[in-house]
């Protein structure tokens, strides 16, 4: 869900959470790609329009010139690009609007990797340590007793950390989510390019996971007498499994590709121990059919936030202690939307960055298994601990505001999903497009897209607002995850920016004159 998305992400999600950063990056010496620039070649006109049916072009094609097969491969979560089948390519009708399109650039030489990125191995030492002392922090500030700022009292038995009843229930939860993912069951769908041009095989059955999940936890706690509030009660005890068990997941997987292939390796590979330890060394690593690193960007920590949620519920349900707790209901049911808007459309996030450009690494491993789901259940901790009443008009303008969030994510996100896939689509057809230097690949400079460079994330943003405002104004506490996702969300559109930068030189600047803004219009 994220680089601590959904992300996507894409939170991107994805969740955006979505996740789409650009980066400055550099190919390592092995993987150096050679490339000449191709002679240039006089643009052929077409007399016959494109039909009704096609995308808009909003520029004339420059001069193609060949690409490193790295660099042809490379996708973003970005601005919406589009790579088409060389059987479509059609030139833009010289009726349809234009916009002036700059010399084409000489093609970008693939580069070794530089281990700059969070401030190199130093600030990747810096995040592993630091990150995890955040999760513990926030949850120890925000108790039962008091939810401010103030330097908290740090518990200091060990009992309070660990518990081998929170080890059964962590490595159960996990457990129960990789049976459910081999499950033969739900579609099997290919991945986008990556290295080799190997197409990877994944299965999508997130939504299918998530609702046994729940009829789980409902039968077990209805037929089972399951006590649900274990996990509140355990709560320090639940992080720091997740917490451990993502540390000695991560450390098995960097072992593991120490001795990889290098096309199996992820762009950021450097051969720092520490740097490649946090971004993740290896690509993709499987065993199997099974994907850990898409496994773990929707299924346990993701759909582990919602269990948490429902845990919370029931115990807000069985203690009848300012029961009806309608903000508490509603954020819940916020959360369970997105979530579950994420697995119906699992596919999608295969054309993210996490899984395209990311290794599987400390940074995805521990945002996925504990940062997720025990900071963005922030909020309905916050309700179940210190109960608040809101008046209907304001229940009202909240759930307004969130569907809102909503309709901006969704929308934004199905419009690039399609265009991707097809982008001769009818439904398409009102949409305009610019041509890059990148043979085959376009960017929707109209719709959702026109607004701004990342209308995905203004989406997000409006509704982690929304998650926040139900808990009302008495703690900042509450408002963590909107302030930390618009950082989040700023970090990667710069990111982005580099890398698509570097990769379609100066027609990236030309699309930025197009679509002016970066996440809110006319402010940013």
């Amino acid at each position: 869900m994220s680089n601590f998305t959904r992300s996507s992400r894409s939170r991107s999600r994805s969740r955006s959470r979505g996740r789409s950063p650009g980066r400055k990056s550099k190919a390592s010496p092995s993987r150096k790609a050679k490339q000449s620039p191709s002679p240039a070649r006089k643009p052929r006109s077409s007399s016959k329009s494109r039909s009704s049916s096609k995308t808009r072009a909003a520029a004339t094609p420059s001069t193609p010139t060949r690409q490193s097969a790295r660099l042809a491969e490379k996708q973003t979560n970005g601005p919406e690009e589009v790579e088409k089948k060389p059987e479509m390519e059609r030139k833009p009708s010289p009726a349809r609007p234009a916009v002036a399109t700059p010399v084409a650039d000489k093609p970008v030489a693939d580069k070794p990797v530089a281990d700059s990125e969070f401030g190199g191995p130093v600030g990747a030492f810096f995040c592993i340590v630091l990150l995890p002392a955040t999760v513990y922090v926030i949850n120890i500030m925000c108790t039962e007793k008091s939810c401010t700022l103030a330097i908290p009292s740090i518990p200091k038995k060990l009992s309070n950390y660990f518990d081998s009843k929170a080890v059964m229930i962590g490595l159960g939860w996990f457990v129960f989510q990789v049976v459910l993912a081999v499950l033969p069951v739900g579609k099997v769908v290919s991945g986008q390019p990556v290295k080799g041009l190997q197409r990877l095989q994944y299965r999508c059955n997130g939504f299918i996971a998530l609702m046994v999940s729940l009829v789980a936890l409902g039968v077990g706690q209805a037929y089972f007498k399951v006590d649900l509030s274990t996990v509140h009660t355990l709560w320090l005890q639940l992080i720091t499994t997740a917490i451990v068990f993502s540390v000695v997941l991560s450390l098995v997987l960097y072992i593991r590709a120490r001795s990889a292939k290098p096309n199996a390796l992820a762009f950021a590979a450097s051969g720092n121990a520490i740097y490649d330890f946090w971004m993740g060394r290896e690509l993709n690593p499987r065993i199997g059919s099974f994907d850990w690193k898409f496994f773990c960007e929707l299924r346990p920590g993701l759909i582990g936030w919602v269990a948490i949620n429902m845990c919370f519920l029931a115990e807000a349900y069985g203690s009848k202690s300012g029961w009806p707790n309608y903000p508490l209901i509603m954020v819940c049911g916020f959360q369970l939307l997105y979530v579950a808007d994420a697995l119906w459309s699992e596919e999608a996030i295969l054309t993210t960055m996490d899984i395209i450009h990311e290794g599987f690494g400390f940074m995805l491993c521990f945002g996925d298994l504990a940062w997720v789901p025990f900071l963005y259940s922030l909020q309905p901790r916050f309700l179940l601990e210190h109960p608040q009443s809101l008046p209907w008009w304001a229940l009202s303008a909240v759930a307004l505001l969130n569907m809102i969030g909503f309709l901006i994510f969704r929308g934004s996100n199905s419009q690039k999903n399609m265009f991707r896939k097809n982008p001769y689509d009818p439904a398409l057809a009102h949409l305009e497009s610019m041509p890059t230097n990148v043979p085959g690949k376009r960017l929707l400079v109209s719709g959702w897209w026109g607004l701004c460079r990342h209308p995905n994330y203004l989406g997000d943003l409006i509704i982690g607002l929304a998650w926040s405002l139900p808990c009302g104004f008495s703690s900042l506490l509450p408002y963590f995850y909107p302030i930390y996702f618009f950082i989040l969300l700023v970090h990667r559109a710069m990111r982005d920016d580099a890398m698509c930068r570097k990769k379609y030189g100066a027609h990236w600047d030309h699309y930025c004159e197009r679509v002016k803004y970066v996440i809110i219009p006319y402010v940013y």
